[in-house]
């Protein structure tokens, strides 16, 4: 009986193997991470038309039923966190989005968040909001001194004007103390376009507009 001999792979033909399964794989990956940003995006974007619809439905809805208790459903309107608090707008820049409560992963993957322990907008004191760089606040990179930006609420829509912005470390805090007066302070990482998580924040504070 006749045997073939052992036949051995080259190494060129090893090597283009090797890459082939490679470049398939990487494929594969690419296209699975480019699916979750997709899906991602598309929540997102779904989330914030059926909120806006909601809230605004809400606004339409909302009748104090006798003089004097909107005041009081002002002074203790409070959102349980990951709820619908409002919608934040800045006209001129093109932001606009849902704010819900907290600051999350998955809040602020659907919305802007309102920071725990902040001011609620038409209260004295700091009202913090935060949002991603690359998503609802992308934007935020085109911001100028004397902006208005406008928080709507059930209890009520509250206009502020931008009078400073600046960059700080991510221990920073302060920028969120109640320095006194209304104050509405953003927050989004920086720099915009830098890749993984970015080692600086942008702030923008303004001061709200007597009504």
């Amino acid at each position: 009986m006749n045997h073939s001999p052992n036949r051995r792979i080259s190494p060129a033909r090893r090597t283009h193997s090797i890459l082939r399964w490679a470049r398939n794989f990487f494929l594969v990956v690419g296209g699975l991470i480019l699916g979750s940003c997709g899906f991602v995006l598309l929540d997102a974007k779904i989330y914030q038309a059926y909120e806006t619809r909601h809230f605004q439905q809400e606004i339409k809805d909302f009748k104090p039923a006798i003089a004097g208790e909107d005041r009081v459903q002002k002074a203790t309107f409070h959102p349980s966190t990951g709820n619908t608090l409002g919608e934040i707008e800045l006209t001129r820049i093109g932001v606009t989005a849902m704010i819900l409560e907290g600051t999350d992963d998955r809040t602020l993957r659907r919305a802007v968040g309102h920071i725990l322990g902040t001011a609620l907008p038409g209260q004295p004191g700091n009202v913090g909001i935060a949002g991603h760089r690359d998503t609802f606040f992308r934007a935020l990179r085109n911001v100028r001194q004397d902006d208005e930006i406008t928080l709507m609420t059930l209890a009520g829509s509250y206009r502020y004007r931008v009078d400073s912005i600046s960059v700080v470390g991510p221990e920073d805090i302060q920028v969120l103390d109640n320095s006194g007066g209304d104050i509405l302070t953003l927050v989004t990482c920086y720099p915009f376009y830098f890749v993984g998580p970015a080692p600086r924040r942008f702030i923008v504070r303004a001061q709200r507009i007597s009504q």
